[in-house]
């Protein structure tokens, strides 16, 4: 009783409650370079380059430091940590448009090329150009319904304003069918539909 007397007068200490957790600095997920690079993400994802390129600061928190621009189709970046894609590493990246692309210290392009399975495109003393389309999917743009193609280049080339050098990336993109392939009418449109993506603005840039 005595001691049933001191536990029910003796104060209740609530529990410790863990603090709150804080809110980070950015709700936006870290670019995975090395994926958008070597053409293993989707349209929807690199969606979210553009926004990154865009703000300085952004761009810092996802470990790319701009540089000057030393060509006006592109826009560089220096990486806080190097990155290894096709088995070559570096730590310079470029934007340009719909494309990404590593900036590699490899004088000539065409062993890689060959190695990747590229078609040539363009092979002359002044600029090397080969790509492949590694996926061409059909798509219904969530907005308007309409189908697209999604399609995502891999490619290797070369740029005047960087000798010595070669570009190894990707380029994504959605695109419209053509007249000929229109999608059939609703009552034709088959009942799985082959997928849906975000929508997208990015248009392939050319890079010389």
């Amino acid at each position: 009783m005595i001691l049933a007397a001191a536990l029910s007068s003796s104060p209740v200490k609530a529990a410790p409650q863990a603090p709150a957790p804080e809110a980070s600095a950015s709700t936006t997920p870290r670019l995975d370079l090395a994926a958008l690079i070597e053409c293993r993400q989707r349209v929807a994802d690199y969606d979210a380059v553009a926004g990154v390129v865009a703000d300085p600061l952004k761009a810092v928190a996802n470990g790319m430091a701009p540089l000057p621009q030393t060509n006006q189709f592109m826009s560089e970046f220096r990486l806080a940590t190097p990155l290894t894609v096709f088995d070559q590493r570096t730590e310079l990246v470029t934007v340009s448009g719909a494309s990404i692309m590593a900036i590699l210290d490899v004088a000539d392009p065409r062993p890689l090329a060959k190695a990747l399975k590229l078609e040539d495109g363009v092979d002359n003393p002044d600029k090397f150009m080969a790509g492949r389309e590694v996926v061409a999917r059909d798509v219904t743009d969530p907005r308007t319904g309409e189908p697209m193609i999604e399609s995502i280049i891999l490619s290797v080339s070369t740029v005047k304003t960087h000798p010595g050098k070669t570009l190894a990336g990707c380029t994504y993109s959605l695109d419209l069918p053509a007249e000929d392939e229109q999608a059939p009418t609703p009552a034709e449109t088959p009942a799985a539909p082959t997928g849906t993506l975000p929508p997208s603005v990015n248009t392939p840039v050319d890079q010389r």
